[in-house]
């Protein structure tokens, strides 16, 4: 969550503008961390000159990873917070927190088995009480969005550094699940108020918060107790929330920044100024969401019109400037889940919405949907453009304040999109799972799905048969009535060139290795 990179889009980055807004409103007041420094400047920290200047698009609203989910904010938040795995480049689950892991034989039950010696930056131990605190606290908060995504842990037993979960069905995405998106862990004495974590964070991650402006500015110091301390050259963040996407680059050239999220639109802008723009893998992906519980959508030909109504190449052509691709699923082509099957399933063509329409007892002009989007927006501009080319009317009504009304499942239509997850099990669920909150039509899935995602846990991910079985559940969700897939795009960043080359990591940002200016080893 997300990245979303796409200009003027709803989703993760919208979102978490629109919360900036709502739930910070228009507060400046610096909020220090008294256990961590002084509030002062911003001047380099004691130790050196390296400084990652850092404009984010998903600045966080919240600092509590409980909150603040597993959207695209997570790449931030882990500035801060460690997870019990992490993923390498070719998106494996590997040690962070927990330096090995085992299920039983079952596969009911996992044990992983944490680095001796961590703290969390306020001192208390890094063990297995910190997990089990951790998780259910994720299940069990009543501002968590995380709940959903933890539905196989009936329980967690903790002694020493062991902490052991108990699953209510077996599971082998738990490492895939548990990483840096679904449970940054954070210090059980901190979240014991989770109102003060939320903008007061501490975990055991790589640096440390000294200070915090809300919505708008975080400056952090290296964490010298992070268990991969030697392999951080960083010395001091100074992450601040992206202003308006065509001074990003202007600002990366005069030294304000020297690492950015940027649009699509500002790439070519970029790589005329000499920055390194680089493309980091992710999973990528918007869609139209249609509520089949409401009408028009209850009537299965309407929805199939839809589908049939949807030129991707537009959105592709005119969003993302060369760098996107269409799609009509939640995975990208090459990766293990993309089900070469199901493409194309719904091709292109208005005649047939047309037809459709009329067989279900619509006239060209009876449909009218409103579309309610934070801002301007090219995408829902599009989308009103082809569904008017069937018959329906789109009306856009901006709304500057929403922000959570897709959750409440009270919409009949929307647009929405994601940055993906490490578990593809948890990508589909989120899709398209009954629980799921992408799923704006709850509680209904599509049918044989859930047997197909109980299947896909069930087996271990290194089996031969992993990749079809898992193409099968992808098949089984896309035949979901509530979602349309439009594009994906990547995430584009751009960096001075003093920032060295960082890990390809599908969708995460790792600062392991990295360095500025030449301090530190060669990555």
């Amino acid at each position: 969550m997300p990245g979303r990179l796409t200009p003027r889009r709803p989703g993760p980055r919208r979102r978490s503008r629109r919360l900036r807004a709502t739930a910070l409103g228009a507060a400046l007041a610096t909020v220090c961390v008294p256990a961590l420094s002084a509030c002062g400047g911003d001047a380099a920290s004691a130790s050196g000159d390296a400084t990652l200047k850092w404009t984010s698009t998903y600045f966080p609203a919240h600092w509590d990873p409980v909150v603040g989910g597993s959207g695209a904010q997570f790449r931030e938040l882990s500035l801060v917070y460690a997870s019990l795995t992490r993923t390498d480049a070719e998106g494996k689950a590997v040690p962070d927190l927990a330096e090995s892991w085992e299920y039983n034989d079952r596969g009911d039950r996992i044990t992983f088995h944490l680095r001796p010696g961590l703290k969390f930056s306020d001192g208390e131990p890094v063990d297995g009480a910190a997990v089990k605190a951790a998780v259910e606290r994720a299940q069990k908060q009543k501002n968590s969005a995380l709940f959903g995504d933890l539905t196989s842990i009936a329980s967690v037993d903790a002694q020493g550094l062991d902490a052991t979960l108990h699953l209510n069905q077996v599971d082998y995405q738990i490492p895939q699940l548990l990483g840096q998106r679904v449970l940054q862990i954070a210090s059980p004495k901190a979240a014991a108020a989770p109102e003060k974590l939320d903008q007061n964070p501490v975990g055991a991650g790589p640096f440390t918060v000294t200070r915090i402006v809300p919505g708008t500015k975080a400056v952090l110091k290296k964490n010298p107790d992070y268990w991969d301390a030697e392999n951080i050259h960083i010395d001091q963040v100074e992450l601040t929330s992206a202003p308006d996407a065509s001074t990003v680059v202007s600002g990366l050239q005069t030294g304000v920044y020297n690492f950015a999220d940027i649009d699509p639109s500002q790439a070519d802008a970029a790589k005329k100024a000499g920055l390194d723009v680089f493309v980091q893998p992710g999973f990528n992906a918007s869609n139209i969401s249609l509520n089949i519980n409401k009408a028009p959508f209850d009537d299965d030909k309407v929805v199939d019109a839809v589908r049939h109504a949807v030129n991707r190449q537009e959105f592709v052509d005119k969003l993302t400037f060369g760098y996107g691709e269409v799609t009509n699923q939640p995975f990208p082509q090459g990766y293990v889940a993309y089900d070469p099957e199901s493409e194309d399933a719904y091709p292109y063509d208005p005649a047939q919405s047309k037809k459709l329409l009329a067989e279900a007892g619509y006239r060209a002009g009876d449909i009218k949907l409103d579309l309610v989007i934070p801002a301007e927006d090219p995408q829902a501009e599009i989308v009103q453009s082809q569904l008017g080319k069937v018959g329906i009317t789109v009306d856009i009504r901006i709304d500057k304040n929403w922000a959570t009304p897709f959750f409440a499942k009270d919409l009949t239509f929307s647009l929405y999109g994601t940055t993906g997850r490490d578990s593809a099990a948890q990508t589909l669920t989120a899709h398209f799972g009954p629980d799921g909150p992408l799923n704006l039509s709850s509680p209904y899935q599509p049918e044989g799905f859930e047997a197909a995602v109980a299947k896909v846990r069930r087996t271990p991910l290194d089996a031969p048969e992993y990749p079809e079985v898992l193409r099968a559940a992808t098949r089984a969700g896309l035949g979901s009535k509530a979602l349309v897939f439009t594009y994906s795009s990547p995430n584009l960043l751009a960096k001075s060139k003093s920032v060295s080359d960082l890990p390809k990591n599908p969708a995460h940002i790792d600062w392991t290795g990295v360095t500025i200016g030449g301090k530190g080893a060669t990555p």
